[in-house]
């Protein structure tokens, strides 16, 4: 490998330029530092998704990752889809049976575990507790110059580190989302037949006249967007981690704040978005009946 190709690796990985600025910039970090950010993160996501789309990453490393992300993930997400499902029950019951629509809690819970928390919150689970872990990682490996290392190797290292990272929360944290679609549903169910004794053939009647297919592809399409932004915004971070262990755990804090915030501004347009398309939907088939 040639200096000038190493040159090159390593300035892939190096922090953004800064421009000068004195610490008495208040404009440069109100307005100049943002714009930098956003730009330093949009070169880091084009070069993960050029990673992806040459395979430039092991398989073992793509199995031991996805391993780590789904599998190890498997408890937390289940505990929190079953328990949430039981919450909204209990928390619903007495506005609905004042109102005499019991058996209508099956339509109104199920949709909402189904669309919104299931996805919103296995994505909330994975970046706790995966992002965090990945941000630190590669921070780690930022501050041992490891990653520095394989530059040197000639090997991409945001290919080689953050691709597989990405590939796996893109397809697995659908499957956490199912998983926690399915539990909710099963501890709601239990609270409102066997707790409250409200009627299970209408129960499950409503549930099944509001309870689409589109409602559940709808929460599976958040589910991979989540996926896709919190693996790069987490791996963004730890490609930029400071010196030392304050360094790496600001990395791995900045990850998950940035995840979370990112899943609830992307849950927010995107209902939005299918809200658009399923009216316009809904409006074309009814007239071509």
């Amino acid at each position: 490998m040639t200096s000038s190709s190493a040159e090159i690796e390593r300035a892939a990985i190096a922090e953004p330029i800064q421009g000068n600025r004195t610490e008495s910039s208040p404009l440069w970090t109100w307005f100049g530092e943002p714009f930098v950010a956003v730009g330093d993160c949009a070169v880091f996501v084009l070069r993960a998704l050029s990673g992806l789309f040459s395979r430039r990453f092991s398989r073992s490393e793509f199995l031991r990752v996805s391993a780590e992300i789904g599998v190890d993930s498997v408890g937390v997400v289940a505990i929190t889809g079953l328990f949430i499902g039981m919450v909204l029950a209990v928390q619903a019951y007495g506005q609905f049976h004042n109102l005499g629509l019991d058996t209508s809690l099956g339509g109104v819970i199920h949709m909402s575990i189904v669309r919104e928390l299931g996805p919103v919150l296995a994505a909330m689970m994975l970046a706790g507790r995966i992002g965090t872990a990945m941000s630190a990682q590669l921070g780690t490996m930022k501050v041992t110059e490891q990653i520095e290392a394989l530059a040197c190797l000639g090997v991409d290292p945001i290919k080689y580190l953050v691709a597989p990272r990405f590939a796996a929360c893109l397809l697995l944290l659908p499957l956490l989302t199912i998983l926690a679609d399915a539990l909710g549903v099963v501890g709601s169910s239990l609270i409102c037949l066997k707790v409250f004794r409200i009627d299970g053939f209408h129960y499950w009647k409503h549930t099944t006249d509001y309870v689409t297919l589109w409602d559940l592809f709808t929460g599976l399409g958040k589910s991979i967007v989540f996926g896709a932004a919190l693996s790069l915004l987490c791996c963004w971070r730890g490609f930029r981690s400071r010196a030392g262990a304050a360094g790496v755990g600001r990395a791995a804090t900045e990850g998950f704040v940035l995840s979370f915030t990112a899943i609830l501004v992307l849950d927010f347009f995107m209902g939005m978005a299918i809200r658009s398309v399923g009216a316009m939907f809904w409006q074309t088939a009814s007239k071509l009946v």
